[in-house]
């Protein structure tokens, strides 16, 4: 009866989760995402109905695969595969059921089949060894030493303080660390024992004893325990034609010694026991430093506990600043000092002992030899940073060949031997302004691993973006820039909620929900609810997000009116916006004013730009008109646009003569193109604003030039070919097999599903 009614409503929820997707629930707007959150929280309080619900998810599956309600497919798919992480057992008739939903993926196109592929790969290795999902997730979020399973994780969220209030990221900083109060490495051991136990032993474990029983031993024992079960678990994961029988007795060796080693207690509750999947290893950063995502990126691959002292590390960071790109790009020019050594290092040359040197060996002679003056280190080749950054370009565009580039006498074994063992999940909490800092962050980052390779062969990168806009913004310093409305300012959450379902309904809600959660009044149930959903809901983004939603990094190279000030670069993701600056001379104040009123408001202006045609090729043209300004737009405003273009709205000032006089309108051009450069024609300048961040003015500029950001690995490897190629071409060598252009990847949960 019980189980009737359990099925009953998590039937009700899983329907109502699905209304959702079909914005069926105008009335609940606000709450939003609640639902798929209370529906795994049912599944934790009772683990029982963990194959309740994924009975009903692959029922509904299927019936949406049939009917073809394909937005209904990756949710769901989600939802299931997450049950299944945090579940304590399933039947391998059910195994069987996902896994050939998940091959049929595979006949459908992107992201479905991709999506697919993934969950298949990841079952066929569950069903063989169950538990192994759940221990690789605790073992690398938590970062716990285990041979068999080196990875770690680390989720960073940074957050503006000039974008967010103080209220906010307290209390951010505040569920943060309650979330990490009660998962220290000795209570995870446990929880990876318990669950690899249980799951694997069903119903011949006792959850309660041993857990009983593990919180009595001491910290070396379950530190024992945990390097037996996890070589178990690992051993059978990795095995080809892995037997699961083998499996279930080897842990069972490991059971039987640990519930031995301690006397029989009360008689045990019967039914499986909630094992808690601990959230991941979070810290919270507020980003006030330029340079910080990088420097913790450092501290994170070679913590300070590696190093000798904090001063051999800061040393180390020093080194790596970066110069400016050049276009020589030479290695060490530095003469090299060595020295002539005339001892064989075989004992019987040596001379007797009191015996002088011979003859020859003058001062003289000893002064013409070579003198060696201190060590140098040796730098890499260029060619093996070229093969760094080759293999850490993953995103669209990239080429892949069958050869491998090799240099005489380079060790490139040593190179194949380097595996990444760190992931860093940056998670970017704000409006389109913080995700402009984190294009500059990411393109910094970029040239630094040009010039020395570090972080490259040994970290992942993951960018999650979770939109976060308060009531109350800040204001423009200046009346010309009117502040963006709120629409605006997350245009890239709104375009990822339009590409994605499941993004819209379980990221997008927070913009709104956690400054309404943080100013909540201080009470019990208040920090109940926060600690509980906000950090929940970020673990599931960062743990079921895994398809990049690619945004173009654009250049722009700024000009001034002072010929005295260097011209300067800067990048931006989102907008840029020109406007024209008010000219006021100092001499012939009446006759400016007549000739402004003659010539209408605005600037002329040339604009030489690539359109971009159906077919997806460049056409080079160029306009002279007079202009109040433009805004170039790199986010489209519907998901079907190509997002490797900009869009750029034109004011223009059109006259017009009639009896009364001359009178001026405005009209608005749109046009799609690749690049494009604008200049003043008069002494008037312009106002450049990059990304809505009023932080990012640029004042009295005559000349602006966009266009797509080159990848600076690619950059570099094309300057070293192009200096020692005969016939000019650009694309050789190494540089044919990298992305041409920057692209800042942001994981959703579906990419854009067409």
């Amino acid at each position: 009866m019980e189980n009737t009614e359990a099925e009953s409503d998590i039937l009700r929820s899983v329907h109502a989760l699905l209304r959702e997707l079909d914005g069926h629930h105008p009335a609940f707007q606000n709450e939003r995402g609640m639902l798929r959150w209370t529906l795994h929280k049912k599944t934790d309080r009772n683990p029982g109905n963990s194959t309740i619900l994924a009975k009903i998810l692959v029922k509904e599956l299927e019936r949406a695969e049939r009917g073809d309600y394909r937005h209904y497919i990756i949710p769901l798919l989600h939802t299931l595969m997450y049950t299944l992480i945090k579940a304590p057992c399933f039947s391998d008739d059910l195994y069987g059921r996902i896994y050939d939903f998940c091959k049929k993926l595979l006949t459908l196109p992107k992201p479905y089949c991709t999506i697919g592929l993934d969950y298949a790969c990841r079952l066929k290795t569950e069903r063989v060894a169950p538990g192994v999902l759940y221990q690789r997730m605790v073992i690398s979020e938590q970062s716990l030493r285990s041979d068999p399973y080196p990875y770690q994780e680390k989720v960073f969220i940074f957050a503006d303080p000039d974008l967010l209030s103080k209220a906010v990221c307290n209390a951010l900083v505040t569920d943060t660390k309650a979330a990490q109060m009660y998962q220290s490495p000795r209570s995870c051991m446990c929880y990876v024992i318990m669950h690899a136990m249980q799951v694997a032993l069903e119903d011949d474990c006792d959850t309660y004893s041993l857990q009983r029983i593990l919180q009595d031993k001491p910290t070396e024992e379950i530190e024992h325990f945990f390097r037996q079960v996890v070589t178990a678990v690992e051993c059978t994961g990795n095995e080809i034609n892995a037997d699961r029988s083998q499996h279930v007795e080897r842990l069972k060796k490991v059971y039987d010694v640990v519930l031995s080693s301690s006397e029989a207690g009360d008689t045990s509750p019967e039914g499986l026991q909630d094992i808690p999947l601990p959230n991941p290893n979070i810290s919270f950063h507020l980003w006030t430093d330029e340079d910080q995502l990088w420097k913790e990126l450092v501290l994170f691959v070679r913590p300070l506990s590696q190093t000798c002292e904090q001063d051999c590390l800061s040393q180390e960071l020093d080194n790596f600043e970066i110069q400016d790109i050049v276009t020589g790009c030479e290695c060490c020019e530095q003469t090299r000092f060595s020295v002539l050594s005339n001892d064989s290092g075989i004992e019987r040359d040596l001379p007797p002992v009191g015996e002088e040197p011979p003859p020859h060996c003058s001062a003289e002679v000893e002064h013409s030899r070579l003198q060696r003056k201190g060590g140098i280190k040796k730098k890499g080749s260029p060619l093996e940073a070229m093969a760094y950054l080759q293999a850490s370009c993953n995103g669209p565009g990239v080429k892949h060949s069958g050869k491998m580039h090799t240099k005489s006498g380079s060790n490139m074994e040593s190179m194949s031997s380097l595996q990444r063992l760190h992931t860093a999940r940056i998670v970017v909490l704000g409006d389109d302004r913080i995700l402009g800092r984190l294009a500059q962050a990411f393109h910094s980052l970029r040239k630094r691993e040009t010039r020395r390779v570090f972080l490259t062969p040994r970290l992942n990168l993951q960018f999650y973006y979770i939109p976060v806009v308060e009531g109350q913004q800040s204001t423009w310093p200046t009346e010309e820039h009117a502040m963006p409305s709120q629409i605006q300012l997350c245009e890239v959450a709104g375009y990822l909620g339009r590409a994605d379902p499941w993004y819209e309904n379980n990221i997008n809600t927070l913009c709104h929900m956690i400054p309404k959660l943080a100013t909540m009044p201080s009470s019990p149930s208040k920090h109940l609810v926060t600690n509980t959903f906000i950090i929940d809901v970020m673990s599931y983004y960062i743990r079921m997000g895994i398809q990049p939603v690619c945004f173009q990094v654009y250049s722009v190279k700024i000009v001034f009116s002072d010929i005295a000030r260097e011209p300067t670069e800067d990048v931006f993701v989102t907008e840029l916006s020109v406007k024209v600056q008010d000219y006021n001379p100092t001499r012939d104040l009446v006759l400016a004013r007549k000739k402004t009123m003659l010539e209408g408001p605005g600037a002329d202006i040339t604009a030489k730009y690539r359109k971009v045609l159906l077919s997806s090729r460049g056409k080079e043209l160029g306009v002279s008109l007079r202009s109040t300004g433009l805004v170039m737009k790199a986010i489209p405003p519907d998901e079907a646009e190509d997002l490797l273009c900009l869009n750029v709205y034109i004011t223009e000032v059109i006259k017009t003569s009639n009896l009364s006089g001359r009178s001026f309108s405005f009209m608005t051009n749109k046009i799609r193109m690749h690049s494009i450069k604008v200049s003043s024609m008069d002494q008037k300048t312009f106002t450049l604003c990059l990304d809505k961040d009023f932080r990012r003015i640029y004042r009295n500029v005559v000349s602006v030039e966009v266009s797509p950001c080159l990848e600076p690995s690619y950059c570099l490897q094309k300057t070293r070919t192009m200096q020692f190629s005969l016939h000019g071409s650009e694309d050789v060598g190494l540089a044919k097999y990298m992305p041409k252009s920057l692209l800042l990847p942001i994981n959703t949960f579906a990419g854009i599903i067409q």
